[in-house]
């Protein structure tokens, strides 16, 4: 019999193409959960879509810039004439630049993952929470980065803004708990996807991902499911009376 946790619900992933943004759809769609997949890379997030609904899914896909307040408008519709409502929200979409010193940074790169990492939530926000308040409540899930709490050199802005996620979270939550809105965050390491040089600074070699997770507790980089199995648990009725936390699924690397 298959699982229902998510049964009767309505979501939207963004970033939902590739990485996170593809588990999340997957795990929700397991659960009986509608889900709106975007994506900037519409042929990525189609693929995904297809694949999903092949296993017995209920998914739509569209193309979105995050950062665009009218994609975010034409997503809500979508979200709206698809499944009548919109129950979970999962900001997942995000950018980085690669890993380097913080006078290397170009003013431009600054701009796109200020951009991409908070304005994105920023309108979510103001498009999303409207119609979460008119059903009565809703989860909103904002993927944030162990960097948040674990700054360190090479990627100052990006973690920056990751903190910007953590902290605005934080207080959505305390704002919108009355309207029965749970807000929270995700904290990953790093995956094992085709980021890791951008992320880390050094080639991805076997050598030297050996040497990163001998830095972590539990001896691996993430795994896309172990955020995805997260966000399950913060969408569903698990989580009902869990709001404002920064949750580090990060292999302890933070301790």
């Amino acid at each position: 019999m298959a699982s229902t946790r998510l049964k009767d619900r309505v979501a939207l992933v963004t970033g939902a193409g590739s990485g996170f943004g593809a588990a999340i759809a997957t795990r929700f769609a397991q659960e009986g959960c509608k889900v709106i997949m975007s994506d900037i890379n519409e042929p990525g997030v189609a693929s995904v879509s297809q694949k999903i609904n092949e296993a017995g899914g209920n998914t739509i896909h569209i193309k979105m810039d995050v950062t665009n307040e009218a994609a975010w408008k034409d997503a809500v519709s979508k979200c709206l004439e698809f499944g009548g409502k919109i129950d979970i929200l999962v900001n997942n979409a995000g950018t980085t630049y690669k890993n380097k010193p913080t006078l290397d940074v170009t003013a431009e790169e600054f701009d796109r993952v200020v951009n991409v990492n908070i304005k994105s939530i920023f309108l979510s926000v103001q498009t999303v929470v409207p119609e979460m308040k008119k059903a009565g409540g809703g989860s909103i899930i904002n993927i944030s980065s162990i960097g948040s709490v674990r700054p360190r050199p090479g990627l100052v802005w990006y973690n920056a803004t990751k903190g910007a996620v953590t902290n605005a979270t934080k207080g959505l939550a305390a704002e919108f708990g009355p309207d029965q809105i749970r807000v929270n965050a995700i904290a990953p390491l790093l995956s094992g996807t085709g980021l890791f040089e951008s992320f880390v600074g050094v080639p991805d070699t076997p050598e030297n991902r050996e040497k990163f997770v001998a830095n972590v507790p539990l001896g691996r980089l993430t795994d896309p499911m172990d955020i995805a199995n997260a966000a399950l648990y913060l969408a569903s009725d698990e989580g009902r009376f869990v709001t404002g936390v920064n949750l580090e699924v990060d292999g302890g690397r933070a301790i």
